[in-house]
């Protein structure tokens, strides 16, 4: 059982409620029962799965399992939910229901007001609350802003929830490692400012399972880093850009006699560079960073972070999840209150 201390006082202090969490590849949900959450499910299915058959009726079934699910275990405890709240992938058109992004800057308020209230029959019984995304940028922009627009959706969540357990400050950036990278930032007051999104966790599992180089680098999760050749990777991408540091792995391979976890470590220094450059150029990156992430690609964004003189700390998982749940009864909370943008 988790404790989820909230921030303010809270009229769901004593709610029990199902918190949705739909990503690319996979969706999570939570029994939360006096802000504890007290049962956990997961499915390996996620709005990819939407993309790649054409449509949602798999992510639709995955959902209605997992509250069935959950509303057992609730009926077994004496517990009773009220209702769903969901954010993430659940929000685009290829999860539940499509809800139109908040146009940043963006906090709390903005997204409390607004919350879509959906009644999905062939989902559950119980109404469903949906919280935005957010997107940056010129509210019509230009292809010259191209650079400045952004997307997403889930880690507005994550990022409220952050705040609120005193984990994510001001003017600070969460760098959420999926299978999307996302760094986000805050302004001085709090709200997401900022977004920039690569496909890089996605590019790494395609490299690593899908392309000639799947016989040069481990078959699992890149779990173990060597931090040598993690350098060696981002300078040969500094160098020669990212698709010849990527081909250079089979190079590795066949001409030098080096490990599978030294030549992922070249793989990920090659793209955890690239992807720094990137927001550094752009200037993405708040005064303090926090990590969502694990395993290699989060050792190695830890690395070079430090070593250009920033404040890192990384979430383990279980902090991950409580700030996201945590971030979904705040907002709700304040969308039950009635508090919206400029009324707290």
């Amino acid at each position: 059982m988790i404790d989820i201390t909230p921030g303010r006082p809270s009229s769901l202090a004593n709610a029990v409620v199902i918190c949705v969490d739909m990503g690319t590849t996979n969706t999570r949900a939570w029994l939360v029962a006096e802000r504890k959450i007290v049962a956990r499910r997961d499915a390996s299915v996620g709005v990819r799965d939407s993309a790649r058959t054409g449509s949602t009726q798999v992510v639709r079934d995955t959902l209605r399992d997992l509250v069935r699910v959950l509303q057992t275990e609730a009926e077994h405890l004496g517990l009773r939910p009220g209702l769903v709240l969901g954010a993430g992938m659940i929000t685009s058109s290829l999860g539940l229901l499509e809800v139109n992004h908040v146009l940043a800057p963006a906090g709390e308020d903005e997204l409390a007001a607004s919350i879509r209230e959906v009644s999905h029959p062939q989902v559950t019984d119980l109404p469903v609350w949906l919280v935005p995304g957010v997107r940056t940028g010129p509210a019509e922009p230009e292809i010259g802003d191209l650079p400045d627009v952004d997307v997403i959706r889930g880690e507005e969540t994550l990022c409220m929830g952050l705040k609120d357990l005193g984990l994510l400050g001001p003017r600070s950036t969460l760098l959420n490692l999926g299978s999307h990278w996302k760094a986000i930032t805050l302004d001085s007051g709090g709200r997401i400012v900022s977004s920039f999104t690569t496909l890089s966790g996605e590019l790494i599992h395609t490299v690593q399972k899908h392309t000639v180089l799947a016989s040069a680098l481990p078959p699992d999760r890149l779990a173990e880093t060597d931090f040598y050749w993690l350098a060696q990777g981002r300078e040969q991408q500094q160098t020669a850009g990212i698709s010849r540091a990527l081909f250079c792995v089979r190079i590795l391979e066949q001409r030098f006699n080096l490990t599978p976890v030294q030549r992922a470590s070249f793989l990920i220094g090659a793209v955890v560079g690239s992807d720094l450059a990137a927001v550094s150029r752009n200037k993405r990156l708040g005064d303090k960073i926090v990590l969502a992430g694990s395993g290699a690609v989060a050792d190695a964004w830890k690395h070079f972070l430090q070593a250009e003189g920033r404040q890192v700390r990384v979430c383990n998982q279980q902090e991950i999840e409580t700030a996201f749940v945590a971030g979904l009864l705040q907002i709700a909370e304040l969308r039950r209150s009635g508090v919206s943008k400029g009324k707290r």
